[in-house]
């Protein structure tokens, strides 16, 4: 089993740090459920600014609120207005990993949607893969295949 990407929230900015809570990250609902993160789901953050690096899980937030707050001693690792990305991942065999189409989402400074992306992970005739970002915001491809050895 490999633990793969399944979803990310790239980019967005906190909105709030509360130390005071009892743990977790809070987040708009709308954002993930198109990133496909779950309520509860354990994530991994990374802090753009800071470098931080952390887990935790998610609890959500008001819908539409375009929340991004961190709780807790999660707190510690941010500021608000600091750029983090979050991301989910799942375990599959390498032979599912061409099923897979991680959404991926950018944000703006106010943390509305930018970018709706998702991940391509597909095989050539010789077993090779190849690797592509598709933007969904605008129906192209925002970055060209990538075929490496395997």
């Amino acid at each position: 089993m490999r633990k793969i990407v399944a979803g990310k929230l790239h980019g967005i900015h906190i909105t709030e740090a509360n130390l005071n809570y009892h743990g977790s990250i809070t987040l708009d609902p709308d954002h993930c459920e198109e990133a496909g993160i779950l309520p509860m789901e354990f994530v991994e953050i990374w802090n753009k600014n800071s470098g931080a690096r952390i887990s935790t899980y998610v609890i959500l937030g008001e819908r539409g609120s375009r929340c991004c707050i961190l709780n807790g001693a999660a707190a510690r690792t941010c500021q608000a207005g600091d750029q983090i990305i979050i991301c989910n991942s799942v375990y599959v065999n390498e032979n599912e990993i061409t099923t897979l189409k991680p959404r991926v989402l950018t944000f703006d400074k106010d943390n509305r949607i930018a970018d709706r992306l998702t991940y391509s992970v597909e095989r050539d005739q010789f077993g090779r893969y190849a690797f592509s970002i598709l933007d969904e915001t605008s129906a192209r491809l925002a970055i060209p295949a990538l075929v490496s050895s395997h």
